[in-house]
């Protein structure tokens, strides 16, 4: 089968090469699923530089990509639950089925760290390490949500207040997580404040379904002006910026609010939490979602008829070119390889 791989040594997409590698065969538990799109996280590109902390420097060749979709080909032997040409989607975390985060848990990520990657015709992973696609989803866009779409669930429905009907919902810029974040808080009735720094990604989040927008190069404390159209202060603000833009989120937030951190893109700048103490706000760390999450992802997404954001589409053979356009300034949604 073809894959792609990481390979020691590289600190750059030099050490991302097209392979050649034998079929996997499932195990007893495993199924064997047939990929047919890959999407694309920041996480990836972190990984391609050596600079993803949670798995450290590559020590063998490495398949990358946590996020896939395909139909299962083949079932182990002791599968019951999963049957050949099933529509699946990988989950991140193989082995967090349910409930709290625990190291045990999340020690091990899909295309990181030894654990098998999705850029690849075939990939063989435990039977337990896959959900059901949505029915309305084509393979590209269900290929989206098992890190970025199950990061924006978790920030909004699984905290300890979930956004519902009149919360209002702050999001940073308009990536993956983001936009699929302002999918799932409109579906739920929330109003919604997203920033960009380009005016044309604000139209094009009010096409979504934005409730009003902010340019945070004219509007350089946005923080305080999305806490003055949202009355006062934001209910739930989805935090992808990480220290660089957490002061300004601490300001947006309102008394009993909660900031959902996700993201490291700007990883300079004030974090002191005292303003949250005078609020009675809260800051939850959020690093993707358990299978029970991805689930209910999907039967939302499928419940209310929710589309993803794919910006572009790649083929199989192009796969770096998608890696370099996902980390260029014109993004907006995911980008998709086509396996």
């Amino acid at each position: 089968m073809r894959a792609w791989q990481l390979h020691p040594g590289f600190n750059s997409l030099e050490g991302l090469q097209q392979t050649t590698l034998p079929t996997p065969e499932p195990g007893p538990h495993e199924v064997l699923v047939r990929v047919r799109a890959c999407s694309l996280n920041y996480r990836d590109q972190l990984i391609v530089v050596g600079k993803y902390s949670a798995a450290g420097p590559l020590l063998a060749p490495q398949v990358p990509l946590s996020d896939g979709a395909g139909e299962i080909a083949a079932v182990g032997s002791a599968v019951t639950r999963w049957r050949v040409g099933d529509r699946v989607a990988s989950c991140f975390f193989p082995a967090w089925r349910d409930g709290r985060p625990d190291p045990s848990l999340s020690a091990v990520s899909l295309g990181a760290g030894g654990a098998p990657g999705m850029l690849a015709e075939y990939v063989a992973l435990p039977e337990t390490a896959i959900v059901a696609m949505a029915s309305n989803l084509s393979f590209e866009q269900a290929a989206t949500l098992p890190c970025a779409g199950v990061t924006a669930w978790n920030a909004l429905m699984c905290g300890p207040r979930p956004v519902a009907p009149g919360h209002s919902v702050l999001l940073l810029g308009t990536g993956g997580v983001s936009l699929l974040a302002l999918q799932i808080a409109k579906a739920a009735g929330a109003h919604v404040i997203i920033t960009s720094g380009d005016d044309g990604k604000l139209e094009r989040a009010r096409a979504l379904g934005a409730d009003a927008t902010i340019n945070y190069r004219t509007t350089p404390e946005w923080g305080a002006a999305a806490a003055k159209i949202a009355g006062g202060g934001i209910d739930h603000v989805v935090e992808v910026g990480g220290a660089g833009t957490l002061g300004q989120s601490v300001t947006a937030v309102a008394y009993g609010g909660e900031i959902a951190l996700i993201g490291v893109l700007a990883r300079e700048g004030a974090t002191h939490p005292i303003g949250l103490m005078f609020k009675g706000a809260s800051l939850r760390g959020i690093f993707v979602g358990s299978a029970t999450m991805a689930r209910d992802l999907n039967r939302a997404m499928e419940t209310n008829g929710i589309a993803p954001v794919v910006d572009r589409a790649f083929g199989f053979d192009d796969a770096a070119e998608a890696f370099r356009y996902q980390a260029s300034p014109g993004l907006f949604g995911k980008v998709v390889i086509q396996v």
